[in-house]
């Protein structure tokens, strides 16, 4: 049975992003589609690549560390490729709560002046 392969339209519907993010992900060479003429086919290994590219990018990462998992995995196989995220991922966790408590403090200071504020209202 052949490989599902969805065309360049239909993976930018199946990620919800635009043409011009996936243009931008095959110009970087994150994506490698088949080509036939000018249309463009992803299939299981583009589709797999991809969906770690969003998961990386919900997660805060930048596209230059998704390349070295990718290549890492390419290069040196799935358990490499694991300890690779792992070490990212600690890296990522901190960054993520150290914003989370600027976040925190801000959202602190604002709710603070605001009732402040609104108290000189009344």
């Amino acid at each position: 049975m052949a490989e599902k392969r969805l065309s360049f339209k239909e993976m930018c519907a199946a990620f919800d992003v635009t043409p011009r993010t996936l243009r931008y992900y095959e110009y970087i060479e994150l994506l490698q589609p088949d080509r036939e003429g000018r249309s463009r086919f992803y299939g299981a290994r583009e589709l797999a690549r991809m969906k770690l590219i969003m998961r990386g990018r919900r997660w805060g990462f930048q596209l230059e560390e998704i390349r070295q998992w990718l290549t890492i995995y390419e290069r040196d196989g799935t358990q490499v490729q694991m300890r690779a995220f792992v070490e990212s991922a600690d890296r990522q966790l901190q960054s993520l709560a150290e914003q989370r408590a600027q976040l925190d403090e801000a959202i602190d200071e604002l709710q603070r002046l605001r009732d402040e504020t609104n108290a000189s209202l009344d």
